[in-house]
């Protein structure tokens, strides 16, 4: 039961945004009890089955007492992206409406909020030739190499892609051999929306934001955290069950490093440097990314966590 007397019967949405290791889970996990409301996961990877301590993917028990949509929901062979995931958050917030309930959307992909408050492009199929043609490419001539390759057509969005994403790369590069058109202005040519409706409600936009230098300790304190519980051990587990190191979910920050050390690619040391390091790097995209967003009300996430009417304190 919520304790917000008289609530409202068209309330906001929320959204928790930030970048990661700012504390989104526990903020949206207390304003969902404080408002009697259910979460709407807006992480890429937490959708993910067997994806839990790398995608630091909140536990059953701080799950506890508040209801979870859109974890656990794709096994990592299965597509989502920002199509599937508007189709599936605009069918979770009906529902946790019509229950008289508050949808309290979390996560750092950014994208997926903006494609569920504003909709999306939808861009043009590709041909199976093509779509061969550029998994050989890949296959023969490597991830550096291809990306490298995108980056003479496409400059800008190959920017956008790390070269070890194996799903976006071979996207963006079956796109322009399909169209000879960029990213960018592929997408402006296409404008056929897919906008679901807030029912007519309003999104309140809770940023988190913490000193940057206390988030790249927490970011180094997260990574250490998560080789203690067993994410070495949880990335062989999905080797061993013979998924692709070159399926989408696993080419995320943290996936690809650790199988970059059980591949013998990395020594073990290089490969958990490289993963604080590419974490911070993300949290610096993610905070630009968000800044640019309109409507975003930031807060100094640790004064937030102390608050003891979380509610009160946002408002």
């Amino acid at each position: 039961m919520s304790d917000y007397p008289q609530l409202p019967d068209r309330f906001p949405v929320i959204a928790v945004l930030g970048p990661t290791a700012t504390g989104k889970t526990s903020v949206s996990i207390r304003l969902a009890k404080r408002l009697g409301g259910e979460v709407i996961n807006l992480d890429s990877v937490q959708m993910y089955r067997g994806l839990d301590i790398g995608s630091a993917k909140p536990s059953t028990q701080e799950r506890q007492g508040v209801v979870h949509h859109l974890i656990d929901i794709r096994e990592p062979w299965e597509v989502m992206d920002a199509t599937s995931f508007v189709r599936l958050a605009a069918r979770a917030m009906e529902l946790v409406i019509s229950r008289g309930k508050v949808p309290v959307l979390v996560g750092g992909t950014g994208f997926y909020l903006r494609s569920l408050e504003r909709g999306l492009s939808i861009l043009p199929g590709t041909s199976p030739a093509i779509r061969n043609f550029v998994r050989k490419m890949i296959k023969e001539y490597g991830h550096e190499d291809v990306h490298r390759l995108l980056s003479s057509f496409d400059p800008q969005r190959a920017k956008a892609i790390h070269p070890r994403d194996t799903y976006r790369l071979s996207r963006a590069l079956e796109l322009f051999l399909s169209s000879s058109v960029p990213f960018d202005k592929l997408v402006r040519e296409h404008d056929k929306q897919l906008c679901p409706s807030l029912e007519g409600r309003t999104m309140i936009k809770i940023g988190l934001m913490v000193e940057r230098e206390r988030l790249y300790r927490r970011i180094d304190e997260r990574v250490d955290q998560m080789m203690r519980q067993g994410f070495l051990e949880e990335v062989t587990g999905l080797l061993s069950r013979g998924l692709s190191p070159g399926l989408k979910p696993l080419q995320s920050i943290g996936y690809r490093h650790i199988i970059s050390y059980l591949q013998h690619e990395k020594e073990f040391s290089q490969a958990i440097w490289e993963m604080k390091r590419d974490t911070r790097r993300y949290a610096k995209r993610q905070l630009t990314w968000f800044r640019k967003e309109p409507g975003i009300r930031w807060f100094h996430a640790e004064k937030l966590l102390e608050a003891r009417d979380i509610w009160k304190a946002v408002n």
